[in-house]
Order: C-alpha cells, then sequence, then structure tokens
C-alpha cells in the first residue's frame, strides 16, 4: 500500500511564476545606471556584484525581480545570477531596515563584549539574527569580523563603524537611530540609509555635500605596529610567562630594552621544542624520510 505526498504532509507545491518586471520609469532608470555600470569593464559579466548593489538600492533586498533584471541586462541566466546573490552577505534577500546593524561575534570582540552587545540588543529591540523592528528601522545581525580588532567590541551600521561598544552604548545607538536622532560614527562619514549606502557601493558617488571629506582614516591602535617598524615606539621590553624560567633575569640586573631586531614579545620569542631539545620528553623530531 502507498501513501500519496499530501497524506504524507508533503507539499510540492506549484512551479514559481516567473519574477514580475519593474514598473516603466524605474527600469528605464535602473538601465540608464546600468549602461553605466557595464561601461567600465572589459566583459560586461564583470559588473553583477555593482548592479546587484544597483538593484538593492532601489528595494532595500534583492529581488526576484533585480535578479531577473540583472540577468537581462549581463545575458546571464537567473542562476548564475542568484549563485552569486546567495553567496556573499552584503546583498540582503528579504526586506531589512533603514539601519543594518551589525555586531561582530568573532573572537576578539567576543571576548571583550560583543556576544554580551549582540544579546542585549535582541532583547531590547525584541527581534532575532536577521529581524527587522516593527518600525522598518533596525536589522539586527551578527557578523564574523568587522575587521577593526583593534577597536574591539565593534558595531556597524550600514558599514560604519561604532567602535568600542558596550551594550549600554549600543542600545542607546539603536535607540537614536528609531528616535531619527542625528548619529555620528567613530571613523568615516556620517550615516545614510541602507537603500544610499548601496547605490554607493555600487559605484555612484556620494553626493551629500562634505561626506566624501568626513571619511575616516586608520586610529591610533591600529598604527602602532606601523610606528615601531619605523621606529617611531619604543620597542616593548621582552616579559617571559613563567616566573624562574630559563629565559628570566636575574634580580637586581637593569631591565633589558631589546633592539628592533630582537622579539619584541615572549610569543615570538624561540621556544624549546621536541626539534631543538634531546631531552624532551618526545625526543627529537626526524627529518621526513628519515
Amino acid at each position: 500500500m502507498t501513501t500519496s505526498s499530501s497524506e504524507r504532509g508533503v507539499s510540492l507545491g506549484m512551479p514559481q511564476l516567473p519574477a514580475p518586471g519593474y514598473p516603466d520609469d524605474v527600469r528605464a532608470k535602473l538601465e540608464a545606471d546600468a549602461r553605466e555600470l557595464i561601461a567600465r569593464y572589459p566583459d560586461s559579466r564583470s559588473a553583477l556584484l555593482p548592479l546587484l548593489h544597483l538593484v538593492q538600492s532601489e528595494e532595500g533586498h534583492v529581488t526576484r525581480t533585480g535578479m531577473q533584471f540583472c540577468a537581462d541586462v549581463l545575458e546571464l541566466t537567473t542562476a548564475e545570477v542568484t549563485a552569486v546573490a546567495t553567496f556573499y552577505t552584503m546583498y540582503r534577500r528579504k526586506p531589512s531596515g533603514d539601519y543594518q546593524v551589525g555586531v561582530c561575534t568573532n573572537t576578539l570582540c567576543a571576548v571583550m563584549g560583543g556576544d554580551a552587545i549582540f544579546e542585549e540588543l535582541q532583547e531590547h529591540l525584541g527581534v532575532g539574527n536577521g529581524e527587522t523592528t516593527g518600525d522598518g528601522k533596525v536589522t539586527l545581525e551578527h557578523i564574523e569580523c568587522n575587521a577593526a580588532c583593534d577597536f574591539a567590541p565593534v558595531v556597524m551600521v550600514n558599514w560604519e563603524f561604532f567602535d568600542n561598544q558596550t551594550p549600554a552604548s549600543a542600545k542607546r545607538l539603536v535607540d537614536d537611530l528609531r528616535a531619527d536622532r542625528p548619529v555620528e560614527p567613530t571613523r568615516g562619514a556620517r550615516l545614510c540609509t541602507f537603500k544610499e549606502t548601496a547605490r554607493i557601493l555600487a559605484g555612484f558617488p556620494d553626493e551629500r555635500p562634505g561626506a566624501v571629506e568626513e571619511g575616516g582614516s586608520a586610529g591610533p591602535a591600529s598604527l602602532v605596529g606601523l610606528r615601531l617598524a619605523k621606529g617611531e615606539v619604543a620597542p616593548a621590553r621582552v616579559v617571559h610567562p613563567r616566573v624562574g624560567g630559563p629565559h628570566d633575569e636575574p634580580q637586581g640586573k637593569a631591565a633589558h630594552q631589546p633592539s628592533s631586531a630582537e622579539h619584541l614579545s615572549s610569543h615570538d620569542a624561540p621556544q624549546d621544542s621536541s626539534a631543538s631539545d634531546p631531552a624532551h620528553p618526545a625526543g627529537p623530531v626526524a627529518e621526513e624520510g628519515e
């Protein structure tokens, strides 16, 4: 005896209908912008990434209509466009808020408080990861890395940095965003909406007066290594992790200040290993092939 798919609780559904087209005026505007973007590349399909940002700037996320438009103007299949749109997390697949609030929960930000910030924001806003507040203002998500570990924990709003955050400061930030109060990033230009950000990422100029000049640069914490390399900062003394270790300096001896050629951290200093210490319980390591 066999059972039907409906009896098993399986719905095969109907084939998805073709994506609806843009209104004529919207399509004409997008086609003009698309021609400008495509002209920048020797191979038209190379314009797919900026074109996805372009259609995202129109609707706030990449819709089936937007992907069909990209396929049409680039002479690609919708499968090729969908493969790219679903690969990159900067392309939203569902309606999103005016402000994308991303909390870094990767290693350093997490241990510095990123996990706590994300948990408190979820409770404060009443949304989960990737969800949007009822007023359509804020979409909250955790991000694997904001590439700003020296300012951890970091929150980004529409890809602008808000450094050294705490749960309290992050809650004030989202409250200000929802209340349309002015918000200034730690570094970079003043905030604009996610749609406006998407158009800039597509490759069109930021036309807000003075916004380009407001672009941020690396902060002091980011430049320490460069300053050390240039000899602008006195090198740190080697600090050994274990008292009484073989490298500790005798009591009363003046602290040794290593030269720039010496190791600046005990983590970088040579350590005994089974390869260099025959007395090591594991014994010396044989060369490959011996």
